[in-house]
């Protein structure tokens, strides 16, 4: 079985990193997530039951959240989806895995500050009348908004 979902939770553990010889990055924890929901009867919220996921990153993202991703840290997890049935001989189970596309903090019980990383990739040398010829442009009738003025403002 394999979809897509998207889960809130908590981290469980501590994430593990590695970085496999061929040089691919995997970041990996248990995420446990659980619904919560307002009992009338009793007059205060209670605990549903937890799911427990084992969420597995790989390259950029895997090295972004072994820097950014704590035991504790209520998260944000988009990605794909697999259950499997396993046996070892002595014992069977299931595991439930998220192969993560996306993971982020959970700003309903926090802030977070956000750091950009930048991607060193190799380009092919650029022809210098180009880069001169971009640097010529005139962007002088161009109007710029600053942040709060962006929020409905509409391109007259």
């Amino acid at each position: 079985m394999s979809e897509q979902i998207s889960v809130a939770g908590l981290v469980a553990t501590t994430p593990r990193h590695l970085v496999t010889q061929d040089g691919l990055p995997i970041t990996s924890f248990r995420l446990a997530s659980s619904q919560r929901r307002f009992d009338r009867s009793q007059n205060k919220w209670i605990d549903g039951e937890t799911n427990w996921f084992t969420v597995t990153g790989f390259r950029q993202l895997a090295i972004n959240a072994s820097t950014s991703v704590s035991k504790g840290d209520r998260i944000l997890v988009a990605g794909k989806l697999r259950v499997r049935d396993w046996d070892n001989g002595e014992r069977a189970g299931t595991s439930v895995e998220i192969e993560a596309e996306a993971i982020g903090h959970d700003l309903s019980w926090g802030s977070a500050v956000y750091t950009r990383t930048v991607l060193v990739r190799e380009t092919e040398p650029i022809d210098p009348e180009v880069t001169q010829s971009v640097a010529n442009v005139d962007n002088s009738d161009e109007e710029f908004l600053s942040e709060p003025e962006l929020v409905g403002a509409k391109k007259k």
